[in-house]
Formats: structure tokens, sequence, C-alpha cells
């Protein structure tokens, strides 16, 4: 803006000086020229008047000499009779001259002449005399031009120094002028006290700015919210574009063992060189959706890549990597289940069926029918205590906390109605159950806190040795409530321990089948536990017994 206003008011006061100088010189020179046309009329009329009284002998050389104009004397005919400048002896016939024969019709004329080589301009006066003779004046003075161009030194040096004058100036008149622009507050536009022109722009400039703030204010409150969702993602995101990591969550960064700083604004495979990393973002480049599996740290986790795509083309990939573990065993233990249930069930129908196929086929002697009749119902019965607790353990698995009603369940009173269900049982092996403890309720189910206890007090009397004992206690203090049952059972191994709770694991399966036992009880009670939000502790040494304890 500077340049340009320096450049401008330069080249205007360059021109408006050389215009200025031609057009008082053109006024000049018209001034000039008229007066010498009227000085050299003046003379010719003095002139016109002496040759009248005086007649030829008038001009003499010294009256050439002494008159700055060249003085012509003209015959009738034509002829140069004198010439103050020239050998008139020698000169051509002036008749034909335009101010000459205007003199002689009219008695005067007057012309202008100009000589394009020279550069000048000769005014020419003729006035007829008494005696028909003309006498005739002209002055010569140089052209416009020339008059010009004799002054272009001159001229030069009074713009040369205007220019210099000028840009000393204009230098302190743009920087004061541009001084406040400069300084303009265009965080607060309207409280500029500047140029009236400029007011119209910084009402602009304040609108553009209210909305670039509340622009931002959305902006920022969306990347807050981004980051707000994506850092507490237990599941790993990372963003990219075709080039670089746009941004990577905490649980990301957690499971490469890298922080964000170091990737974000990098290629991928600064975050690991893990092959399946790069086959899903390759792939997902490609326009393509890809997922890919790998193992870490002892945890299966799942890559799922989809490509971004605007306007039809792909511009970046967005990668989440999911935890699988939980689902990968469950699958497992799915299959586990599936593949023991298979096994289970089959055990006893094959049983029945053996036994019925021996019977129809009158292989069996009449008296043996009816050992065998009870081998089946006995076979139909386990059959039957298999498939309920398959169908509760699966009941169990859908339940949580929103889909069940919950009640108060006092634990004591239903201990007490699970030792009265079992005493006959306790009693033919000579087993001593005593229950011992207060009135204990908790908000759970009570049917399945019933199954819970009834499945420990049936397996500490099934797997306890003849005249044992079986001690139940219910109490409450400052952490909450515990139910704490001991047996003087055969106890369980160490290495068994972890694995007793799991679906159809049984210690020493030749006693389970002969005790009746379906191989789910624990798994009833584990299922419960997760129900109830109960911890379980078991301590057990084999020939000792073994104390199992619910902390609700």
């Amino acid at each position: 803006m500077r340049r340009k206003i320096f450049k401008n008011v330069s080249i205007l006061v360059c021109v408006s000086v050389i215009l200025s100088f031609l057009l008082i010189g053109a006024v000049n020179y018209s001034q000039f020229f008229g007066e010498m046309k009227k000085n050299t009329q003046d003379e010719a009329k003095y002139l016109q008047i002496s040759l009248n009284q005086m007649g030829e002998k008038y001009l003499t050389r010294e009256v050439g000499n002494a008159s700055a104009s060249r003085i012509t004397l003209i015959d009738r005919d034509g002829e140069v009779l004198y010439d103050s400048m020239e050998d008139f002896g020698i000169m051509e016939n002036h008749g034909d001259r335009p101010e000459v024969k205007d003199a002689f019709e009219t008695g005067s004329g007057e012309a202008t002449r100009m000589s394009a080589t020279l550069g000048e301009t000769t005014y020419y006066y003729a006035l007829r005399l008494d005696n028909g003779q003309v006498v005739r004046l002209s002055h010569t003075v140089d052209s416009v031009f020339k008059t010009m161009m004799s002054s272009f030194t001159f001229i030069a040096l009074i713009v040369i120094g205007m220019v210099i004058l000028v840009m000393c100036a204009v230098g302190k008149f743009t920087k004061k002028l541009v001084e406040p622009i400069n300084e303009l507050d265009l965080e607060n536009p309207l409280e500029n006290d500047v140029y009236e022109e400029l007011s119209p722009l910084l009402r602009r400039i304040h609108k553009q700015n209210i909305v670039i703030h509340n622009q931002m204010e959305e902006l920022k409150t969306n990347h807050q919210e981004y980051l707000a969702i994506t850092d507490n993602m237990k599941d790993g995101l990372i963003v990219t574009n075709r080039k670089v990591v746009l941004s990577m969550n905490k649980a990301a960064q957690k499971l490469y063992q890298v922080q964000a700083e170091e990737c974000v604004g990098k290629v991928p495979y600064v975050i690991s060189r893990q092959e399946e990393l790069k086959k899903v973002w390759d792939e997902a480049l490609a326009g393509n959706s890809a997922e890919r599996m790998f193992e870490k740290g002892g945890r299966t986790y799942e890559l799922l890549g989809n490509p971004v795509v605007i306007d039809g083309k792909t511009e970046g990939s967005v990668i989440l990597i999911l935890d699988v573990t939980e689902k990968e065993q469950a699958e497992k233990l799915r299959r586990e289940f599936s593949a023991n249930v298979s096994h289970e069930l089959k055990t006893p129908l094959m049983s029945i069926s053996g036994y019925a196929e021996l019977i129809q086929n009158r292989m069996v002697k009449p008296e043996d029918i009816s050992e065998f009749a009870g081998r089946i119902r006995s076979e139909a019965g386990r059959l039957t205590a298999l498939v309920e607790d398959i169908i509760r353990l699966s009941q169990l698995d859908e339940m949580t906390d929103s889909k069940v009603n919950l009640e108060e369940v006092d634990l004591y009173s239903v201990t007490r109605d699970v030792c009265s269900c079992l005493d006959l049982q306790a009693k033919k092996r000579g087993i001593n159950v005593s229950l011992r403890g207060e009135k204990a309720e908790i908000l759970g189910v009570r049917q399945v806190i019933y199954e819970m206890i009834y499945n420990l007090c049936d397996n500490a009397i099934k797997y306890n040795r003849d005249n044992g004992r079986v001690s139940i206690q219910v109490q409450k203090d400052a952490a909450g409530i515990q139910w704490t049952i001991s047996d003087t059972g055969i106890g369980i191994e160490q290495k068994d321990q972890e694995r007793i709770f799991e679906r159809f694991y049984r210690v020493d399966k030749s006693h389970s089948r002969e005790t009746g036992g379906t191989g789910l009880g624990l798994s009833i009670v584990k299922h419960g536990a997760i129900l109830h939000h109960a911890r379980i502790n078991m301590e057990s040494k084999p020939g000792d017994g073994t104390t199992i304890s619910l902390r609700f």
C-alpha cells in the first residue's frame, strides 16, 4: 500500500509539473508572440510614416542595424529595392508573397511562416506607401517546441527536485497514513478510532470474528468430546489419512506401549511393525473392510479396519482394536460345554437304550427284569437331573441385574430349609450337620440362593466320610455377610481347585457318578455368586476336608 501510494503520487506530481510547464510555456509563448507582432506592426507604421515623408533615402544601413526586425522595400512590380539583412540585388521577386499581395491590394498584409528545418517562426507585416511601394518588416523567433526544448535541462532539474521533495513528503505522509491501519486491533475492530472509510470493513471483520469465534468454540467442544469418548474407550482406536496417523486413543497407546506424540503425524509403521496392522491399513486404504486376529500379552485381539471415503475417494482409514479374549474364551467354553453335554447325555441314554434292548430281545431273565427296570429308572433320573442343571445354568447365563426381580432373602432361613431337606440323606451316612449364626438378609433371587446353598450342602454330604461332620455358619460383620460351610470329606487337590467350578469338571469321575453328581453343581454356585456380586473362597486339603465361603 505504501509503495502504491508513493508510486502514484510521484507519477502524479511529475506529470503535473511537466503539464504545468508545457501549458505555462504555451501561454507565455502566445503572449510573447502577440507582443512581438504588435511591436513589429508599430515599427512598420513608424517606418511607413518616415518613408512617406523622407523617401527611399531614409533606409540607410544604420537604420537597418538599429532595428531588430528585417526591413524590406518592394517596388510596385515586386522587385526588392532594399533589404536590411541580405543583398537585395540578388533577391528574387517578392510580388507573389501573400503579405505583399495583400498590401498592394488593401494597404496592409501579414503572414506567418515556419521553418521545419530551423525550428523557427517568422512573422511578416507589410504596408503600402504613398508612392505605391511596399515596406515589409519581418521578425523571427524560435518555435514553441524549440523554445521548450531549450529549457529541457531546466525542466529536468525542476522535475528531479520536485521528485526528491515528493519522495520525502510522500514517505512521511504514507507512513503517517498507514500507521493507524498497521496498528489496528483486529480482535476488537470496533474499538479502533481510524478513518471513516474503514468503518464498513471493521464492522465486517467484527461480524467475521464472531462467526470464527463461534466456530472455534464448536470445534473445540467437538474435539474435547471426541477426545473424551475415544480416550475412555476400552477398545483401541487409530485414525489415519493416506499417509500418516491423525489420532490414537489411550487404549491403543497402552496396547502398543507408545505415546501419541511419537506416532501422530507419522506413518502407522511407527506404532508397530506388526504384520496384521500393516495388512489392515493397506486393505482399508484400498477401499475394503479388513479383519485380522492377533495375540499379545496372553490376550486375543481383533483388528477391524474400515476406509474413510470422501466424494467417492478413499482419504483415510479407521482402525478399531477389540479385546476379544473373553469372547474367545466364552466361545471355547461353549464348544466344550456342547461337547460335554453331548457326552454326559450320551452315557445315560446309551445305558437306558442298552437295558431296554436287552429286555426287548428277552435276554433278561424274568426275575431280573425288575432290577433292569430300576437301572433304567436310575439312569433316567440322572438324565433328568442333568437336563435340569443344564437348563438352570442357561437361565443363570441369561440373568442380569436388570432382568431379575430382587427381594430380601434371609441366608440363615434358607440354609435351615436346605438342611431340613438333606437331613434324611445325612442321617443315612451318619453325618452330623450343624448350623450356627444369625438372621442375615441380602438383596437377591431366593430360588438361586437356595440352589447355591443346596449344591454346596449336598456336595459336603456326598463327598464326606461316613459319620463325618458338616458345619455351616452365617455371620455378619463390618464388611458384609459371610456364609461358610466346612466338611470332613475327601478334600480336593491343589491342581483341581482352580477348575472345580468349571462345567462338568469332576475330581473323581467314578465317585461322582456313583453319588449321582452331574458335574454342574459348583458351576451353578459360581454363576449364582456372579449374579449376586459375591466372592467365593475355598480352602481344601486331600483327606482333611474342604471349606467354602461366600462373601456377600
